[in-house]
């Protein structure tokens, strides 16, 4: 079992690298997907057999060899390391479509002029930006 997940965790390390790298490149992300798609599988797969494991043999971890260990505890550490990196250009990336969609948005409602006015319950006028909708591709 410690080698079946050592090779996962090796697998995932790498699929994080490359995403990593591609991203970096400014790769659409669009391409990526596949990438994304079979780290989730791996994560999942991990997941399911961690659980399992510690569930039905919670001692596996003891009764580990030096060796295996050893090799664990190096797959572990590339692993931390290369999903930290992921992590921060994917946040990047995040964060940057977020800002472009609230521009988009913002300039929309500009170009619009979609502004409703209501009276208050005192008789005072408010001013309303109502939703512009946002199309892409010719999809809302």
């Amino acid at each position: 079992m410690p080698n079946e997940m050592i090779d996962i965790m090796t697998s995932l390390t790498a699929l994080m690298q490359e995403e990593t790298l591609r991203l970096r490149g400014q790769e659409r992300a669009l391409d990526l997907s596949q990438l994304a798609g079979a780290k989730a599988r791996l994560v999942g797969r991990l997941e399911e057999m961690l659980a399992r494991r510690n569930r039905h043999h919670p001692e596996w971890a003891e009764q580990m060899d030096g060796d295996t260990r050893d090799r664990l505890t190096e797959c572990l550490a590339d692993l931390r390391v290369a999903s930290t990196a992921n992590a921060s250009i994917l946040e990047r990336q995040i964060d940057l479509s977020m800002e472009m969609m609230t521009a988009i948005a913002n300039e929309a409602r500009r170009l619009a002029g979609n502004r409703a006015y209501t009276y208050g319950a005192q008789g005072d006028l408010a001013k309303m930006d109502l939703a512009t909708p946002i199309s892409f591709n010719t999809e809302y």
